[in-house]
């Protein structure tokens, strides 16, 4: 008997549910008022534009252009630094301890090529001129000696093989005495030319070679590349940094004493922004920080928009002209990265002319 009434009633209530529904969804609502209340434009013919904050110097992503792991992290987001000043360095032992067995081998190519640009030394040129003059001795002694038995005109007094051993003696000291001479002109001379290149060709090699091995160490310690704060650091001791672009970047840094804003302007207005055109910029947010903008450049080239305001009724399908202004923050709460309400003063719009009345062609 329950079962009977309760389906039905079910049923009516499930209709009259949906009904409401589709009535309510069908009444207008109220717009929801902004939680801050908009700026005004300060200019009586403008293009308004959303504005994003970036550093003057553009935000510069830090990486690495060799991989390895980090050993040292020499900064923290805020800090400020000069151009130069390390950042984060990578492991280098391994070329460290090749820098060693370079600089050694440089060393013995240097000393090398000095010991013979110092050439003839004194205590190579003593033993030199010893064997000359003990050569030439031995050939006095010799000589001497063949000259007696020469005199000899008795047959009986000598025979021909003495005569013939002692001449023999006589032409072998004197070839000793030529090659002492000319080994101490060989001392004296010093060292050849062409040794003397090959020596200075071996030290430039090392000494490249020591060059190399630096550039590799210092690669690995990444500095900053210009005078500006770091707006993020994304890296930390420890961990392996990877080489080349990255969709988050180890570190972001800028220069912000002076900040830019990139300004989007609809491409449907962009004929009316002037160059050197008054702007003014408002806080997103907070309407009572505001400051007036000096025009820096066009980006000559239309592109589709990119940044967003989150607001309900934005065009997302629309191409902008980016306009840059500067400005100087001081001690006020902008950041990098915030967004800014931008008033560009530009050419009134002219009024729509009334169109013009048919004429009724003449009867004749």
């Amino acid at each position: 008997m329950i079962r009977t009434f309760l389906i039905p009633l079910l049923a009516i209530a499930g209709m009259v549910f949906a009904i409401m529904t589709v009535v309510r969804s069908a009444t207008p609502q109220p717009p929801s008022l902004p939680v801050v209340a908009p700026p005004t434009s300060p200019f009586a013919a403008f293009v308004a534009g959303s504005g994003l904050i970036e550093s003057s110097s553009q935000n510069i992503a830090v990486g690495t252009p060799v991989a390895g792991t980090v050993t040292k992290v020499s900064v923290v987001v805020g800090d400020r630094v000069k151009k130069g000043d390390v950042l984060f360095e990578l492991d280098r032992r391994d070329l460290e301890a090749t820098l060693q067995l370079r600089e050694a081998e440089l060393r013995v190519a240097r000393q090398q090529l000095e010991r013979m640009r110092n050439m003839p030394r004194p205590e190579e040129v003593s033993p030199a001129q010893a064997r000359l003059d003990t050569a030439r001795a031995l050939l006095r002694d010799l000589q001497t000696q063949f000259d007696m038995l020469d005199r000899v005109q008795d047959a009986r007094a000598r025979s021909e093989e003495e005569w013939s051993r002692r001449k023999f003696a006589v032409e072998t000291a004197k070839s000793r005495v030529i090659e002492a001479e000319a080994s101490l002109s060989l001392v004296k001379a010093g060292a050849w030319k062409e040794d003397l290149a090959v020596a200075q060709a071996q030290v430039e090699s090392a000494q490249a070679s020591v060059d190399q091995i630096k550039t590799e160490i210092d690669r690995r310690i990444i500095r900053a590349p210009i005078d500006g704060k770091l707006l993020q650091v994304n890296v930390r001791g420890g961990e392996f940094a990877q080489a080349g672009p990255l969709s988050t970047p180890l570190m972001l840094m800028g220069s912000v004493d002076v900040l830019h804003v990139r300004v989007d302007v609809d491409e449907n207005d962009a004929w009316r922004v002037q160059r050197g055109a008054k702007a003014e910029a408002f806080l997103r947010g907070n309407r009572d920080i505001r400051t007036p903008l000096q025009f820096v450049r066009f980006e000559p080239f239309v592109i589709p928009k990119r940044s967003l305001t989150g607001d309900s009724t934005e065009r997302v399908d629309t191409r902008v002209l980016q306009v840059l202004y500067r400005f100087e923050p001081g001690d006020r709460p902008i950041y990098v990265g915030q967004q800014m309400d931008v008033y560009i003063e530009a050419v009134p719009l002219a009024p729509a002319s009334d169109a013009a009345a048919p004429t009724n062609p003449t009867t004749n």
